[in-house]
């Protein structure tokens, strides 16, 4: 393996949230590949589609009544898909039809709620797009638990399994509980479903499901064949994607598809050769295509847009050896200022996934409460009822259109006081504080107590899309 692949991933591992993100995303992918082998082959592939959409709408009304979304999502989800199971065998409304149905009504439901309730809000875009790196721990152990469960299941009843997908009559003829089995993939699905949201978004976690099993079709006949192939191919796909992702700054779920789909190109030009089949030329063309649209797909730079206060969830690495022009430290005035206490080794807010190891402060603060934090960004101050705030933040691209941004609010301590020397606004400042938390209004709010504020001559990156 080539020196500068080691070293990326070696960086990449040096995130803790980048671990976690491997970890949970290898065990969602394999449980939805596994069960998407069935699904193909009973015509039920959409079916990741439609419950996600239930997903989405089961957000917005935990959104609404300020609940825990998992809490809310599993239940509905796995109640939709019982509900299609039932709804798909009558013989006025097929499969694909009570899909579509719940599918559209559960999204429409959702954003009718969301509009009334909170607007369409990062938390919320995160569910529809996808952002497995922004999780908390304990979404870490619900899903890892949930993954596991539905491996567990699936090795236990895996010939029950392929028994009602080949010959579901047969089955029955012979005495198998069709129905029974039937529920446990809609129940397998539902959680797959629920976990895979936050990896690939409501809007991308089909492509989960149905990739890998037609990628293996391509090449495998076999049931067994087809199922431990598309495991691999799933886990690969996955692997690959977020390390394409960490390295070009593409959205996570969209690489994910876009190496499937690459994948699923190369095995089916493999299988087009392996049968003697005609029109390799049309294939070829369509290869084409695919790499013309993985290679046009990485980000462009916006622009810098405007600031908004950042609180306990915000929206949205280092300049490099940059020469320091100035330190800044409070007025002593008497020694009413006093310095944060050292709080061992500082962790660095690095301009490389900068976003997103900011957001796993926010989402995991129990983890970084006490502990110095080191970050390099603009400096912001604003008024709010007649109270200055100071921040240092990055902008970063927001939510449906909205501007957003990533950063701390800073203060030297303590922080009643204001009269103390802070550098220009839109200065490129490097902050080193302890991070502590406050209430206002009954809200926390996360800050960096300061230990040291000095500008820098070379300014890093203002916008940042990671």
């Amino acid at each position: 393996m080539p020196d500068s692949i080691v070293s990326i991933l070696k960086e990449m591992f040096s995130y803790t949230f980048l671990v976690r993100a491997f970890f949970v995303g290898a065990l969602v992918s394999i449980c939805a590949a596994l069960l998407g082998v069935s699904l193909v082959l009973k015509r039920y592939s959409m079916i990741g589609d439609g419950l996600s959409h239930v997903g989405f709408g089961s957000l917005a009304l935990a959104t609404a009544f300020n609940a825990a979304p998992l809490s809310v999502s599993i239940p509905v989800v796995i109640a939709a898909a019982f509900f299609l199971l039932r709804l798909g065998g009558k013989s006025l409304i097929k499969g694909d039809a009570a899909i579509a149905l719940v599918s559209t009504g559960s999204l429409a439901l959702g954003v009718v709620i969301i509009s009334q309730t909170t607007g369409m809000n990062t938390d919320v875009c995160n569910y529809l797009f996808g952002s497995i790196l922004a999780m908390s721990k304990n979404d870490v152990y619900l899903s890892a638990a949930l993954s596991i469960t539905v491996l567990v299941l699936f090795v236990l009843f895996y010939h029950k399994l392929f028994a009602i997908t080949f010959d579901e009559t047969f089955a029955k003829t012979a005495g198998l509980k069709t129905g029974v089995y039937n529920m446990l993939i809609a129940l397998l699905t539902a959680l797959t479903i629920v976990l895979g949201m936050r990896l690939m978004g409501a809007m991308l976690i089909s492509a989960l499901i149905i990739f890998p099993a037609l990628t293996s079709m391509r090449l495998f006949r076999k049931f067994r064949d087809v199922t431990i192939c598309s495991a691999c191919v799933s886990i690969l796909c996955f692997f690959a994607g977020i390390v394409i992702s960490y390295v070009y700054a593409m959205p996570t779920g969209a690489s994910v598809v876009l190496i499937n789909l690459a994948v699923f190109t190369v095995f089916w030009l493999a299988g087009a050769v392996k049968n003697g089949r005609t029109g390799l030329k049309k294939a070829g063309v369509f290869a084409a295509a695919a790499v013309l649209l993985v290679s046009s797909c990485r980000d462009g730079r916006a622009a810098s847009i405007p600031y908004e206060r950042a609180a306990e969830n915000p929206a949205a690495g280092n300049a490099g050896a940059a020469a320091r022009e100035t330190a800044l430290f409070p007025e002593t005035d008497g020694g009413a200022y006093a310095e944060a206490e050292p709080a061992g080794a500082v962790i660095e807010i690095r301009e490389k996934m900068f976003i997103a190891q900011t957001n796993d402060v926010y989402l995991n603060r129990d983890e970084y409460l006490g502990k110095t934090l080191k970050l390099e960004g603009l400096f912001k101050r604003e008024q709010y009822d007649g109270q200055s705030y100071c921040f240092v933040i990055r902008y970063g691209p927001g939510c449906c259109g909205s501007d957003g941004n990533a950063g701390f609010e800073v203060a030297w301590e303590p922080r009643s006081r204001t009269l103390v020397q802070y550098p220009e606004i839109d200065a490129w400042v490097e902050a080193t504080g302890v991070l502590k938390i406050y209430e206002e209004d009954d809200y926390p709010y996360l800050y960096l107590a300061l230990r040291e504020l000095r500008v820098l001559d070379r300014r890093g990156a203002e916008f940042v899309t990671q």
